[in-house]
C-alpha cells in the first residue's frame, strides 16, 4: 500500500508562489500515475494536475495552465507541484493522490486509490 505525505502548504499573497511536495512510501510509486487535487468547503474535489509514471505526459485543469507545474522525482519517490502567480481562488486543501494503475494520465477522483492527508494553501488578496 502506498502512503503519501504532503508538505509545503501555507499562506501567501496573491501573485506569490508555493511548492508542494508529496513523499511516497513505496517504490511502486514509480509505476503509478500521480496527481494533485484540491477541495474547498462545500465543493467536490477537483483534479488540478496529473502526471504519467515516467513524467512524460501531464494534464492541467484550465484554471491553472501556465501557472502550475507538476513534476516527479522517481529516484526519491517524490511528487511536486510548483504554483506560481497564485490567486485567491486557488485557496483550498491540496491532496496528493496515486492512481490505481499506471500507463497514462488520470485526473478523475474515481481513478485514484491512495490519498495524502492534505495540506492547506491560502492565498490572500
Amino acid at each position: 500500500q502506498v502512503q503519501l505525505v504532503e508538505s509545503g502548504g501555507g499562506s501567501v499573497q496573491a501573485g506569490g508562489s508555493l511548492r508542494l511536495s508529496c513523499a511516497a512510501s513505496e517504490h511502486t510509486y514509480r509505476s503509478l500515475s500521480m496527481a494533485w487535487f484540491r477541495q474547498t468547503p462545500g465543493k467536490e474535489r477537483e483534479g488540478v494536475a496529473a502526471i504519467s509514471p515516467g513524467g512524460g505526459s501531464t494534464y492541467y485543469t484550465d484554471s491553472v495552465k501556465g501557472r502550475f507545474t507538476i513534476s516527479r522525482d522517481n529516484a526519491k519517490n517524490t511528487l511536486f507541484l510548483q504554483m506560481n502567480s497564485l490567486k485567491p481562488e486557488d485557496t483550498a486543501v491540496y491532496y496528493c493522490a496515486a492512481a490505481l494503475r499506471g500507463g497514462g494520465v488520470y485526473y478523475r477522483e474515481r481513478d485514484f486509490g491512495y490519498w495524502g492527508q492534505g495540506t492547506q494553501v491560502t492565498v490572500s488578496s
